[in-house]
């Protein structure tokens, strides 16, 4: 799928270079949004330490670090063809971005070989071949991020990210928009953020999580 890139910040990183940062714009037509493709996904530096840059002038400066999120996350296309990158943002202490899960045929194929190999064969529901892949998409951007972070600041071993993260399947349009929205404006509204140390959340802040089932705030 070719989809159009669009720019949207420029970073500064350590040594006061500049990266451009690209959201690519998704819109599947005809995509059923109730059968479970689309995820929203939270996931929080450990002990909410803000390590991956600032907040200034309402827009985010991504240090060193944050570009080496970036980096990897941008990159989960090429290593997971199954999915396609929709809105998301580098906070200074968090991520929230949305995959889609686009081809399940080349999922249920590879896991269906795997459970042929052990004997046994099952057939999986639309949502069990999407919840295979999640998973191991999510634990190979955790893993590999802390891993190139760790290395820089030899640090190794230490825990980068929380060790859960938050996900909410889209079920429709107007969830989708709504959560877009919520992306794009988390710069603007970091001092009214759950996940800012220091944030006083608003009534429209708590209504947000409530209404996408947040457990962990």
């Amino acid at each position: 799928m070719n989809l159009p890139l669009q720019i949207i910040y420029k970073f500064d990183n350590m040594e006061n270079h500049t990266k451009s940062f690209y959201r690519r714009s998704l819109r599947l037509r005809g995509y059923d949004y109730s059968q479970a493709g689309a995820y929203f996904i939270t996931i929080c530096t450990n002990k909410r330490k803000c390590l991956f840059g600032n907040i200034a002038n309402n827009e985010v400066n991504l240090n060193e670090l944050g570009n080496i999120v970036l980096d990897f996350w941008y990159s989960l296309p090429s290593k997971y063809p199954n999915i396609e990158l929709d809105e998301f943002i580098i906070m200074p202490n968090h991520l929230h971005g949305i995959i889609v899960i686009t081809d399940l045929e080349t999922i249920y194929k590879s896991h269906s070989q795997q459970l042929t190999n052990v004997g046994t064969i099952h057939e999986l529901s639309l949502r069990e071949r999407r919840n295979i892949l999640l998973p191991k998409v999510i634990g190979y951007f955790k893993m590999n991020a802390a891993k190139a972070i760790n290395q820089k600041i030899s640090a190794s071993g230490t825990s980068l990210w929380q060790g859960n993260y938050y996900e909410h399947i889209v079920r429709n349009e107007s969830e989708l928009e709504r959560i877009r929205q919520y992306i794009v404006n988390n710069p603007l509204k970091w001092a009214l953020d759950c996940d800012n140390p220091d944030g006083k959340p608003d009534q429209e802040e708590l209504l947000f999580w409530r209404d996408f089932g947040r457990k962990d705030l």
